[in-house]
């Protein structure tokens, strides 16, 4: 039997039953669908994440990206997966009907992602960012742009990427040095530098098509002076042909994990002869790059909930065949050693792994719906689901990540000595986890940015609008005797969570922004922990709801054992919001105040 990377079952609960993904085929844009089509797509999904991709896993992580004579050599399943990509109609999953897309919500595309995440995380990365590029040029480039570089980059016979980061500029975007000169001739002459590029270059696809940053000559300073521009590694010639367009590929990244997908060090207009068209309007680039940006950080905690998952069943499935000691009880050293499952330590930290993931996956599907809704509702509504999203991006991609690792841990922590070495995945999982809390800005920047700019936009309104929401689930979940408690302590949770925004607003106002943001990413956890806190909440309901409604003996373990998870999310990880919420209500400032020499020996 092929090992099991994650639960059908499961993801089937959360789309249908948690958040109802058949009532978005009420509105026009999604009629064409219903659940027995949504069905198809997941069960075809499974099958490429099988068949696939969940085979080289290994493979693509112990036979990684090299350059040699100047172009990347990756394993050579990836053009047969960007084949299977472009014509199987997953890169345009999410495209209008009109554009030849597939017009699915994003609450199926995003679901079958997380399969394909959860069988190879790196294989799916190379048309994932495809998807990213290809929907940025789609949306603000011009019609030859869009009829020059997305049928290809559709088909998978192109990669997309997107060009941010520069060697001295990091996370700091508005110190970026790369120049676009204008030519008067329809394209820009691009020079400069790009690091950490995904996909940046390699050998399964015909041309690499990136999406970057610079600056237009005598832009203003700062993000006020970037625009977005196509860059090819290929610029098509008057014939129809390519030929080469002064990307030069400097260096490849050997990583710690995440080895199957190549990260590239790029030089562009070492010759003066790199073309790069503008997309959309002058000095508006990095507008432009958040739609993207903001994608891409959901998908990184979308990559690093799928991650945690497969280790889980990689732990999950070695704790019930692993037989090691007996129960505390039991004394007579004759008895058969007990499968590792049955002690209550490793039953604690298969818990752990569950609560987080399942409520990270809710929470992600939860952003996913909204990008749906905020497609199909009038303008008003538009407004509110676009400000959920805004709130809760920075969760979406910090929790899953920062969490995904400490899980993935604890699965390796069931294997003991086993899950340390090579024989199995867990080693490789805790390697690729890592890059999640860094990569698409690290979680001291979400901390920021959510803290210092998603709670207080537009006076508090998107903090109050999630607060809405999280009542009505505390509402609904009074209902049911067996959640009133859940109910309370959510409640109770999220009081202390306006108290703490409260304080630290006001920290602002009399300390300045330094004391203010000083313990940031602890309000992100704390927030975090809130926000999946409601995930749970809303499962519970579903289950309840199911319940209540004579459910098949079939399902009886699947939501008894949903129920176990919630409950322990609700004694284990809940309960240190408490902790949390004491620090942040005691501002000294003692990070911004410690003077550095006081770090030397």
């Amino acid at each position: 039997m092929a090992a099991k990377f994650y639960s059908e079952r499961n993801l089937k609960f959360i789309l249908y039953q948690v958040h109802d993904v058949e009532s978005l085929t009420q509105y026009t844009y999604f009629e064409a669908h219903n659940q027995k089509m949504f069905d198809m797509v997941l069960k075809a999904a499974g099958k490429l994440g099988k068949d696939l991709l969940f085979p080289i896993f290994e493979e693509m992580d112990r036979n990684q990206p090299e350059l040699v004579n100047g172009e990347v050599r990756v394993h050579p399943s990836v053009r047969k997966i960007m084949k299977e990509y472009g014509e199987g109609g997953w890169i345009t999953a999410r495209v209008p009907f009109e554009l030849d897309g597939e017009q699915l919500p994003h609450l199926v595309a995003d679901a079958c992602e997380y399969i394909f995440q959860c069988a190879n995380y790196s294989a799916n990365a190379y048309p994932g960012l495809t998807t990213g590029a290809a929907n940025l040029i789609e949306t603000f480039g011009s019609k030859e742009l869009y009829d020059t570089f997305t049928p290809k980059m559709y088909k998978g016979q192109w990669q997309g990427t997107m060009a941010l980061t520069e060697p001295e500029a990091g996370s700091s975007l508005s110190d970026i040095t790369t120049m676009a000169e204008p030519t008067g001739e329809g394209y820009y002459r691009i020079k400069g530098q790009k690091i950490f590029i995904s996909a940046g270059d390699h050998d399964g696809v015909d041309n690499v098509v990136h999406l970057m940053l610079a600056k237009i000559e005598g832009a203003p300073a700062g993000v006020k002076g970037i625009s977005l521009f196509v860059v090819p590694k290929k610029r098509p010639d008057e014939n129809g042909g390519l030929i080469p367009n002064d990307v030069v590929t400097s260096g490849v990244y050997h990583k710690m994990g995440y080895r199957g997908c190549p990260i590239a060090q790029l030089s562009m207009g070492d010759k003066n002869d790199c073309h790069g068209w503008l997309v959309g309007e002058p000095h508006n680039g990095l507008k432009y790059m958040f739609l993207m940006m903001n994608s891409a950080r959901i998908e990184v905690g979308l990559g690093a909930a799928s991650m945690a998952t497969a280790a889980y069943y990689a732990a999950l499935a070695y704790s019930k065949t692993r037989r090691q000691g007996r129960k505390v009880s039991q004394k007579d050293p004759s008895l058969p050693p007990v499968p590792i499952i049955e002690h209550a330590d490793v039953k604690r930290m298969l818990l752990f792994q569950r609560a987080v993931i399942e409520g990270a996956l809710s929470l992600l599907m939860q952003c996913s719906k909204y990008l749906d809704l905020q497609h199909v509702v009038g303008n008003e509504e538009k407004d509110k689901y676009n400000l959920l999203l805004e709130i809760l991006t920075p969760i979406a991609k910090s929790y899953p990540s920062e969490m995904g690792v400490q899980a993935i841990s604890q699965g390796l922590q069931c294997l003991g000595g086993s899950g340390y070495c090579d024989d199995y995945p867990l080693e490789q999982y805790f390697r690729d986890a890592r890059i999640h809390p860094i990569h698409e800005g690290t979680t001291g920047i979400q901390a920021m940015d959510l803290l210092g700019r998603k709670v207080i936009m537009q006076n508090g309104q998107a903090f109050e609008l999630l607060l809405s929401e999280i009542q009505a689930a505390v509402a609904a979940a009074s209902d049911f005797l067996e959640l009133q408690n859940h109910a309370q302590q959510l409640d109770e949770a999220l009081t202390s969570l306006q108290e703490v925004t409260g304080h630290l607003i006001a920290i602002a106002g009399t300390q300045g922004p330094e004391y203010f943001l000083a313990d940031a990413t602890l309000y992100l956890e704390l927030f975090g922990i809130v926000v999946v806190a409601w995930q749970w909440l809303l499962q519970g309901n579903a289950i309840q709801k199911a319940l209540s409604t004579n459910a098949k003996k079939k399902d009886l373990n699947f939501y008894h054992g949903k129920i176990t998870a919630l409950r322990y999310f609700y004694a284990y990880e809940l309960p240190k919001t408490q902790g949390l919420t004491t620090r942040l209500m005691h501002t000294d400032g003692l990070t911004v105040e410690m003077r550095t020499e006081l770090f030397n020996d």
